[in-house]
């Protein structure tokens, strides 16, 4: 019984269970052919890579017996998902600077180790990295600071 619930296990069931549903709702997609792509090409073959992955992962946890399943921590993934849901909500309203920085204070909440100097350099670093890539590399309409830039 431990073999099923080992982390990899339960993650490779994961994966099927999310090839699936992707199979699932992508079903009326025409995925079309290598060559004439449809709307449904990718989304399927990302499902059957998820799936084939899925089966692997949980055959070999199957095998070998994998680590058993700790207690899920808490914080960590309440902090992220709090961050998460202020940065949606900051995006439009005050732009991707306020965002980015609610964003990674609050995530850097949950973690056992909270260093203001890491936390701010993680702000300055990541800001830099997505104005160079989502504003100045892919041209993208989106606001740094809303009003400003």
């Amino acid at each position: 019984m431990s073999r099923f619930l080992s982390k990899d296990f339960l993650s490779g069931v994961m994966f099927v269970a999310f090839g699936l549903a992707t199979l699932w709702f992508g079903r009326n997609l025409q995925p079309g052919t290598t060559v004439r792509m449809g709307p449904g090409y990718v989304p399927h073959m990302l499902a059957y890579i998820m799936l084939v992955l899925g089966l692997i992962i949980s055959a070999v946890a199957l095998y070998t017996g994998g680590e058993i399943v700790e207690r899920p921590k808490w914080k960590p993934i309440t902090m992220v998902t709090i961050g998460i849901v202020a940065f949606a909500l900051l995006f439009e309203s005050t732009g991707m600077l306020p965002a980015l920085v609610a964003l990674i204070f609050i995530a850097s909440l949950g973690g056992d180790e909270f260093k203001l100097t890491e936390v701010i350099a993680n702000m300055v670093v990541l800001t830099i990295l997505c104005i160079i890539v989502f504003k100045l590399g892919l041209g993208m309409n989106i606001s740094v600071i809303e009003g400003i830039w």
